[in-house]
């Protein structure tokens, strides 16, 4: 048997690792507004789409239609304002912003 197996001694995260992911304190900050919305019967269900470009959060108003919204990170941004996006499902970009914060608190969902 020729086992390709390696042994991972040090597998902290350096500099210059790729991460393609959200950050810890943006992950909570998304997931605090789903579960608010949730809690008010709005949103129902999610799903995370990852690649080497973007990170989506996509938000569903029932889980057998098309994401309502896509809350994405953008890991090569055109524009200091493209880092972060609201998009709906077919890409048209509603909100952009270079902090998720404060792209998440200035957005009125009711209106969208």
């Amino acid at each position: 048997m020729n086992n390709k197996l390696k042994l991972v001694i040090d597998n902290t995260f350096k500099e210059n690792d790729k991460n393609y992911f959200f950050e810890k304190n943006e992950l909570k900050i998304i997931l605090n507004l789903y579960a608010k919305k949730v809690s008010e019967g709005s949103w129902k269900d999610y799903g995370l789409t990852i690649s080497s470009k973007q990170v989506s959060f996509s938000v569903f108003k029932n889980s057998t239609e098309n994401a309502t919204y896509k809350i994405s990170k953008n890991f090569r941004p055109t524009s200091k304002n493209l880092k972060y996006l609201i998009t709906d499902s077919k890409g048209k970009i509603y909100k952009n912003s270079n902090s998720l914060e404060v792209l998440l608190k200035n957005t009125n969902w009711k209106k969208l």
